[in-house]
């Protein structure tokens, strides 16, 4: 699995890191997404997948 994240359509929502407190976090300043692991341990990839579906503008993508 490979994470990407679109830092301009993030709307710092915090959906993501909710979800995956291991692979995403956010910018002190603003609250945007920032990837923490863009290749996840299989144990969190359904957690990855949860962010991304809850992510409010779509700004997270998962390649399996």
């Amino acid at each position: 699995m490979k994470v990407t994240i679109d830092q301009d359509r993030c709307v710092a929502s915090g959906q993501c890191v909710t979800a995956a407190a291991e692979v995403f976090d956010q910018r002190d300043e603003d609250g945007i997404v920032v990837l923490l692991a863009a290749e996840p341990p299989a144990e969190l990839a359904e957690d990855v997948r949860e962010a991304a579906a809850v992510c409010p503008v779509l700004a997270i993508a998962v390649e399996e």
